[in-house]
């Protein structure tokens, strides 16, 4: 359940020696060191144990074991609550897929929750003991380590997945790709990709805003230094690229696949003026040949020796004909 459990001081790591409760408890009683405990999808009976040592909120230990939320920021009175969704991005299945990292915040303490594979934990922790000068700085300095790795990477996401639609539109649109079922199921698939990227962009941007202190009212938020709204905002600025580039993208793949409606439409409409056209070739030798089907005495030419060769000719040159008015009219 606890991936790793640490004690830092003046941003040295130390190790947990015992239970994480004296951990806890040397931290509070020295007030210039703080806990960081990682915890991997917990059990409720094993997230009990955490909860209560740290005082974690009930509502916010609920969201943490069942996870499937939307990024938000909650405030308690002994904790601040923050869920985050990073993303990966598979260019050769074209699927993004999604995690989930919940961090309780407090005076002394960071507990991060993790959820599915997708995580920059193990890469923020690594960095941030590389750098004691930033991590001397307490739970907001992880919190805002957390969000800038899972933000910047948001940013490599969004520019594969505009390389991947450059090439989606290449396929569609080249004189060659047939326009099967199949590329319109490649334009819906990729369109349910960016919308599963929103759900982890899009609810951030609140989140964010209110971290950074944007605006002259904006409320502040507890367990968060007031040096660090620079930094938060620093993170919502690239948020918002994220958040641009997903709209600039969701309005490309939406006139992508009307444009290849359109083409497939026109190309409907030009077999069909096709086959109209060869309908009507075929029907004027059937309707001469049905004429003297008939079994009639008196016909025009019935007993003429040319009569035969003569109709021939009479439908073949009636053929060249419509065959020439059609072609000239480019449907055929």
């Amino acid at each position: 359940m606890i991936v790793d459990c640490a004690l830092y001081r003046d941003g040295r790591r130390t190790e947990c020696s015992g239970h994480f409760s004296d951990a806890l408890a040397e931290a509070r009683a020295t007030g210039d060191a703080f806990v960081w405990i990682g915890l991997y999808e917990p059990t409720e009976s094993e997230f009990d144990q955490v909860s209560e040592e740290f005082g974690l909120h009930p509502l916010a230990v609920e969201d943490a074991l069942k996870a499937h939320q939307r990024p938000k920021l909650e405030v308690f009175d002994d904790s601040l609550f923050v869920v985050l969704k990073p993303v990966a991005y598979e260019p050769e299945s074209d699927v993004v897929s999604s995690g989930e990292i919940m961090v309780f915040i407090g005076d002394c303490f960071v507990v991060t929750v993790r959820h599915g594979e997708e995580s920059p934990l193990a890469a923020v922790r690594h960095r941030m003991e590389a750098d004691p000068e930033v991590l001397k700085h307490g739970p907001t300095s992880v919190l805002y380590a957390i969000a800038d790795a899972t933000v910047d990477h948001y940013l490599d996401v969004a520019g594969e997945l505009h390389t991947d639609l450059e090439v989606l539109e290449t396929e569609v649109f080249s004189p060659d790709s047939g326009g099967t079922r199949n590329t319109a199921s490649a334009i819906y698939t990729f369109k349910r990709q960016i919308v599963e990227f929103r759900r982890a962009t899009g609810p951030l941007a609140m989140p964010m805003m209110r971290l950074s202190g944007a605006g002259p009212s904006a409320p502040d938020v507890p367990f968060v230094e007031d040096t660090a709204r620079p930094f938060f905002r620093d993170v919502s600025d690239h948020l918002t690229r994220v958040n641009d580039s997903v709209d600039s993208l969701d309005r490309l793949v939406s006139d992508i696949l009307s444009a290849h409606l359109a083409q497939m439409s026109v190309r409907q409409n030009d077999d069909m003026r096709k086959i109209s056209a060869w309908a009507a070739m075929a029907a004027v030798p059937t309707m001469i040949a049905g004429v003297y089907g008939m079994n009639f005495d008196h016909m025009p030419e019935l007993h003429w020796v040319w009569s035969y060769p003569a109709l021939i000719l009479l439908m073949a040159a009636l053929e060249v004909f419509l065959h020439r008015t059609f072609k000239s009219r480019g449907w055929l």
